[in-house]
């Protein structure tokens, strides 16, 4: 069976955000925050969770802005691939900083850390989601900006 190109899509992206990020944020957690591996496991237990669900729409959302901003050089599209991160994920964990109870100044700190790390690990990650879905047979970037790439 073929599969189509929007299930390849979903299936690269949802692989290269948690491939990616449990290593990334399993290795903060441990060796940054201090928790032990039985609290990261289950950090990452519940990240991986969210992972799949924003996945596609951050591949989609990076395409649609890549398309639209046309990086030229290593400079633009290392600045493109930070902001689509800082801008995807930062909202989404200040919720779940809301959700576990952190206080205003918990919820500000936390965000400034996440999107210090989004900022660093932008291109790298982007580099990264370009290599997977190279393996997919998902060769251009930007493919049909805001659809699911079918």
């Amino acid at each position: 069976m073929i599969l189509s190109t929007r299930v390849l899509s979903f299936i690269a992206d949802t692989l290269a955000l948690v491939i990616f990020f449990t290593i990334t944020s399993g290795l903060n957690e441990r060796f940054v925050a201090g928790m032990d591996w039985s609290e990261v496991l289950v950090s990452r237990s519940v990240g991986a969770l969210l992972m799949v669900a924003t996945a596609r729409p951050y591949g989609v959302w990076r395409d649609w802005l890549f398309a639209r901003v046309k990086p030229s050089g290593r400079l633009f599209d290392f600045a493109t691939d930070a902001f689509a991160l800082l801008a995807f994920q930062v909202p989404i964990y200040v919720v779940i900083l809301v959700i576990g109870g952190a206080g205003a100044g918990g919820i500000l700190k936390g965000a400034a850390g996440f999107a210090v790390l989004m900022l660093v690990l932008g291109r790298p990650y982007g580099m990264f989601l370009e290599f997977v879905r190279g393996l997919f047979g998902l060769t251009d970037p930007g493919q049909k900006p805001m659809s699911l790439g079918g």
